[in-house]
């Protein structure tokens, strides 16, 4: 996962301060994965989450992956000294917020829902929580 194409693609590091206000509530499917910390997910980290979500559903039901990785991140080569410039880009992450939905699922019983998610979110470094439509926590 990363973005077709970006106008610049070394980016600033910027800040993750705050809560997410967009992105916070269950969307599109009838349960979902929200965030409680911040961090940079990254491309592999995503993707894991997804393939363990939908090997458990079998092909039941539908996932809705609600981050994208636009955030570019750098990284300098180990043992190299200061100065030279910014380093090579490194990966794409997507920047999480507390109260972020991850990822939503639809169409499977509550069951394997919580099992599914429960299982993505063993694979992401932050803690995460269980949510659904029509009970909000």
């Amino acid at each position: 996962m990363s973005p077709a194409r970006v106008k610049y693609r070394k980016m600033h590091r910027g800040h993750r301060t705050g809560l997410a206000h967009r992105g916070s509530t269950v969307a599109f499917g009838e349960f979902g994965l929200q965030s409680l910390e911040r961090c940079w997910l990254d491309t592999k980290q995503i993707e894991a989450a997804r393939v363990a979500v939908t090997r458990f559903m079998k092909r039941r039901g539908k996932v809705w992956i609600r981050i994208f990785p636009h955030k570019s991140f750098t990284k300098k080569p180990l043992e190299t000294r200061m100065g030279k410039g910014k380093g090579p880009l490194e990966s794409w992450v997507a920047v999480i917020r507390p109260a972020n939905v991850l990822f939503e699922v639809d169409g499977v019983t509550e069951l394997v829902a919580r099992e599914s998610m429960r299982l993505a979110a063993t694979k992401l470094p932050i803690r995460t929580k269980f949510i659904s439509r029509h009970r909000m926590g």
